[in-house]
């Protein structure tokens, strides 16, 4: 565990919403009158065992009630940050969900704003800003969160994505979006293959074709779409402990991994949501490394790979990757001089 929480990492399938530090959390919930199940920090983790993936949606959205101004999002923010700082994790692509905060008169314009400046409060970590439509809100409310979001991508947004539930609102919506949202010049992003099969995956990358895909579990098992998705030059984010979590995969054992690296899908290894599963990047890449049998040497090269699906220039990519074998090679050599003295 402590190699790994050496590890120099990259987040590319983050929630900010769903990794709110619990002790941050807490003061938003006195903040706002307290909850009656909440009496400390320890509750709040109690409080996110879920029963299924409608649980963990009810549980996300009971959770954004303690969000209701700006400066919320820029506490948040912040905290996020220097709690990815702590683990080492040196870039990170964060998904936000301003529209569903709009009937507190908040603005998706604002509500960026106040994150953007959360991070760099933080300092010492680069992070960009994907733009989470909500497909739960229809693809007319997810067009008008487009438009609005175009006036301050200078606040580091890069892409958008599409998640929510997945089984009510399927990619054959929201097409559009995802052809207006490419002409724009974002990247994109959809979750497909978490709460649905395979064809919610294959209909996501045949109607969206996006950049990349979200967990994508549920397409592990078919040869057929995972020879589509490296053809069409997709990346997956994979979230190995989230789909356990939320009952997409029912052991750690049988989390379908070996699948993606036969496949030659280029693929990250992410979170999600991390205070919401009570997971970090350290529990991921232990699990592969130990559960999965992947062992220390492959799950390394995991890391080093991860940075191929970042929305990052070609140059920057190149230089990320050199600067992390450099770390690496050093946390190496001083883990066997540890050994031998």
């Amino acid at each position: 565990m402590k190699f790994y929480q050496m590890m120099p990492k990259i987040e590319l399938h983050l929630h900010l919403e769903g990794a709110i530090p619990y002790d941050v959390l807490f003061d938003l919930i006195q903040k706002y009158g307290g909850d009656a199940e909440i009496k400390s920090v320890d509750d709040i983790a109690k409080k996110f065992v879920f029963r299924d993936f409608k649980h963990f949606i009810e549980l996300w959205v009971w959770k954004n009630k303690f969000l209701r101004e700006y400066e919320d999002f820029r506490l948040i923010a912040k905290n996020v940050a220097l709690d990815l700082k702590s683990q080492n994790v040196k870039y990170a692509e964060i998904f936000i969900s301003p529209s569903p905060f709009k009937r507190l008169g908040l603005s998706c314009a604002g509500i960026i704003e106040a994150v953007s400046e959360g991070f760099k409060a933080a300092g010492g970590i680069r992070i960009s800003i994907i733009v989470d439509m909500v497909r739960d809100n229809g693809p007319a409310e997810a067009l008008s969160t487009l438009y609005e979001i175009e006036e301050v991508r200078r606040c580091g947004i890069i892409g958008i994505g599409l998640g929510g539930s997945e089984n009510e609102y399927p990619p054959s919506l929201f097409p559009e979006l995802f052809e207006k949202a490419r002409n724009m010049g974002f990247k994109t992003s959809v979750h497909s293959g978490e709460a649905s099969g395979a064809a919610s995956v294959d209909e996501a990358v045949k109607l969206l074709r996006p950049d990349r895909i979200g967990h994508c579990v549920r397409a592990a098992f078919d040869g057929a779409l995972l020879k589509r998705i490296v053809e069409s030059n997709i990346s997956v984010e994979l979230c190995p402990i989230s789909n356990l979590r939320t009952g997409s995969v029912i052991a750690a054992e049988l989390y379908p991994l070996d699948k993606f690296v036969e496949s030659g899908i280029n693929f990250s290894i992410n979170t999600d949501d991390p205070k919401m599963f009570g997971n970090s990047l350290v529990d991921e890449y232990y699990l592969i490394d130990k559960k999965l049998g992947f062992g220390r040497s492959k799950t390394v090269e995991f890391i080093l790979n991860s940075i191929s699906g970042a929305w990052i220039s070609v140059e920057d990519k190149k230089t990320m990757r050199e600067e992390f074998e450099k770390e690496i090679e050093i946390i190496k050599k001083n883990e066997t001089n540890c050994v031998k003295s």
